[in-house]
């Protein structure tokens, strides 16, 4: 008899992407949902799909899936987002693997593919995205900071070939909108933290990161695509060094205006 899995999946306002994603996981023993309190049709397309349904303010994206692990009733849990959706072909992978027996493995890897302003990116930083997914929930775990969480496992894991889809963003606004407000949250991160502000970091690390991506990746090889967000990811490397020294900055400025009482 094959080990069963929760497909667990955090939601806040993704009308227009849950039902593509919970189709896609119909195969699984159960499907949980999280969502934070979300204002729009949501909810009414999850109650299509299932009736584990929970709500919880948002506690970012560490906390969440940590939450959602919890509330999950079988022993594998595949995490998901709700703009992905999990490929025919991983599904029959995956079923397959279950099929014979997980065996000494404790969680399996697999690419994330971007369908990215009208084509799949296959080349550059985007691709092949290897994500720990599916695991034993009795072994693992959310870690990670802010606004990039992952999955620490305590066994052996096993990768698999082909691709989870990633629908990320709807256009260039919607990609500039999402760096904006990740980069701030980053920065905001390395301020609390008392990190210090380094001018080669402003100046360098977003020429190595397009350098990176565009060339020694091969993002140049998805054409105009690939330029376009290797531009873009450096950008968001540039904006959030930029927010931390603006921090700095104003913590500098309140201290001198406002100086401490002797």
């Amino acid at each position: 008899m094959r080990e069963k899995i929760s497909a667990c999946v955090i939601t806040y306002n993704e009308e227009q992407k849950i039902g593509r994603c919970l189709k896609s996981l119909q195969w699984c023993d159960e499907i949980v949902v999280l969502d934070s309190y979300s204002t729009d049709r949501t909810l009414e397309i999850c109650r299509q799909f299932t009736d584990k349904i929970h709500q919880h303010a948002w506690l970012g994206y560490v906390g969440q899936r940590n939450m959602i692990r919890q509330l999950a009733s079988q022993p594998w849990v595949l995490f998901m987002d709700a703009d992905e959706e999990i490929s025919p072909a991983l599904r029959a992978e995956i079923e397959a693997e279950f099929s014979r027996g997980t065996g000494r493995f404790l969680g399996f890897e697999f690419p994330r593919q971007v369908y990215y302003v009208g084509r799949w990116i296959r080349h550059g930083e985007w691709y092949p995205d290897v994500k720990l997914r599916l695991f034993n929930k009795a072994y693992g775990r959310t870690e990670g900071q802010e606004p990039h969480d992952k999955v620490v496992l305590n066994g052996p894991v096993k990768r698999l070939k082909n691709p989870v889809w990633h629908y990320t963003y709807d256009d260039i606004t919607d990609h500039l909108n999402t760096v904006n407000r990740f980069s701030s949250i980053t920065a905001r991160q390395r301020f609390v933290q008392n990190a210090p502000f380094k001018w080669s970091d402003l100046l360098g690390r977003p020429v190595f990161r397009f350098i990176r991506g565009y060339f020694l990746r091969g993002g140049i090889l998805d054409g105009a695509h690939g330029l376009v967000i290797a531009v873009i990811n450096s950008y968001g490397v540039f904006v959030k060094y930029a927010k931390h020294w603006e921090l700095i900055r104003r913590r500098q400025s309140d201290f001198h205006e406002f100086p401490p009482e002797k």
